[in-house]
């Protein structure tokens, strides 16, 4: 493939037009690979933590933070992220995330304690906070009408294939050089994106009257939402009854109807609520809390069957998840296309319907039969649906966004992706705990199945009712169909 510089041919009359063109897919592939890498952070450390709590030391409770650091604060910070974005353009918030996750991750991937470990995966979920709306917002306000349906599929696909490849390449790191190599595969790419983002990223022109922050509500929302995370975190640890999961949760409670009384009443507020009362925000909020919380919980489950009730390695566990990625990316490509023309309401049910299939599949598992004949069908079958699940989520919210607030609505997005996964983990773990114990069980995980066999049936139900049935690139031009 040959990359055309337009440099010298600016004087030309079609070259601009075409040279933005080619910018744009640019653009998008290089925004997309940034995304690859942050969501492969969330789930690429679950294979390498027995030997990367070995090698520090860690006990029980750091290695739960070693995974849960990152996502608490790159769901805390979300919001705030996003709207960073709305006020000083996309490309500097884009440039300050990668910079800071790239430092963070070499921090971590240097660590010799727990201390320094947990500061740099936190770190890390600063960055993505940062990074992660500016690009979607960047993609939104980039492309229009059915380019943005399929740019916003291409950046879906490749975030929920982030979450399964993560298991795949955190195994053959952890299995070669070693867990460090986890951390440290993210700082040649991190220098590569900041180069090659001030190309393929326009500057915005800014809006001066967006200038103001909302630092009460941003604070107001990180502790709200970090306290939700916390609480399910600790649920899935310790369980439900316990002080630590009731009180955090019942003060994300407090903090969230404080965020809306202060944005009710500041000037200029952090999140206008009637945006929440959009159908297609909210539509694409809830599909995103069912998909990146059933597949997370899906990879956790499976991820801890394969390795701790059937002893496989972490390298094995992480060639099981192939299949499941290239799925996942197929399904995604798939409802791409067909997102434009039938809408986004097919698609998300039966994306719904195959994720609830793949899970009842699931539910036969044994201790001891052929690993591929019984679980493989499953997770390919869930994995076929989670894709066009994600690109529904992301295409109902943004297909209609304003180039204003395209960084906030993702971030409310991307909000849902990070809720789902934490309660849906703690909901995994706390059904499965006869399955995680030091004499593992198969029941425990047949149970847990079962419980996202319900989850995703009971939201292909709810969806045909609260997701728009038009295609999501109309905007509300009398059209016939």
């Amino acid at each position: 493939m040959y990359h055309h510089h337009p440099v010298g041919d600016a004087n030309e009359p079609r070259e601009p037009q075409e040279s933005a063109d080619r910018r744009r897919w640019k653009a998008l592939a290089v925004l997309s690979v940034a995304q690859f890498m942050l969501i492969l952070d969330l789930t690429v450390v679950n294979v390498a933590l027995p030997d990367l709590g070995a090698d520090l030391d860690l006990s029980r409770t750091a290695l739960t933070w070693t995974v849960s650091a990152y996502g608490l604060v790159f769901g805390g910070l979300l919001l705030l992220g996003g709207r960073l974005a709305d006020v000083f353009g996309a490309r500097p918030m884009i440039l300050i995330g990668v910079a800071i996750f790239t430092l963070a991750s070499l921090v971590s991937g240097l660590a010799q304690n727990e201390t320094v470990l947990l500061g740099g995966r936190v770190g890390q979920g600063v960055g993505a906070a940062l990074l992660s709306p500016a690009a979607l917002a960047a993609i939104t306000t980039g492309f229009h009408g059915e380019e943005r349906n399929k740019a916003l599929s291409v950046w879906a696909s490749l975030g929920g294939v982030g979450f399964a490849a993560g298991v795949l390449i955190g195994g053959i790191l952890t299995a070669g050089p070693g867990w460090r190599w986890v951390f440290f595969i993210n700082a040649p790419v991190g220098i590569i994106l900041l180069a090659t983002i001030p190309a393929v990223v326009p500057p915005r022109h800014l809006d001066p009257a967006a200038g103001r922050l909302d630092v009460l509500g941003a604070v107001t929302v990180t502790a709200a939402t970090g306290s939700l995370i916390y609480g399910m975190l600790n649920a899935g640890d310790a369980g439900w009854a316990e002080l630590g999961t009731l009180l955090p949760i019942a003060a994300a409670i407090v903090l969230y109807g404080v965020f809306v009384v202060v944005e009710r009443t500041v000037p200029t507020p952090l999140l206008r609520l009637s945006l929440l009362s959009r159908r297609p925000i909210t539509a694409g909020a809830f599909l995103m809390l069912v998909a990146a919380g059933v597949l997370v919980a899906d990879l956790f489950l499976g991820s801890q069957y394969l390795q701790h009730l059937r002893g496989r390695s972490a390298l094995e566990t992480g060639l099981f998840f192939l299949p499941p990625a290239l799925a996942l990316m197929i399904g995604a490509i798939a409802a791409g296309r067909l997102v434009g023309t039938v809408g986004t309401r097919p698609v998300a049910v039966v994306a719904l319907v195959l994720v609830t299939i793949g899970n009842a599949l699931l539910i036969g598992v044994t201790a001891g039969g052929n690993v591929y004949a019984e679980a493989l069908p499953g997770v390919v079958v869930f994995a076929l649906g989670g894709g066009p699940l994600f690109v529904a989520a992301t295409t109902s919210a943004l297909g209609r966004a304003g180039q204003h607030e395209a960084g906030l609505v993702s971030g409310v997005v991307q909000t849902f992706n990070q809720l789902g996964a934490a309660i849906c983990v703690a909901v995994a773990s706390t059904v499965a705990t006869a399955g995680l114990t030091s004499t593992p069980s198969i029941d425990g995980f047949t149970s847990a199945f079962t419980v996202f066999t319900v989850v995703p049936a009971a939201a292909a139900v709810l969806a045909l009712r609260l997701v728009p049935s038009a295609t999501p690139q109309m905007t509300g031009a009398p059209h016939a169909h």
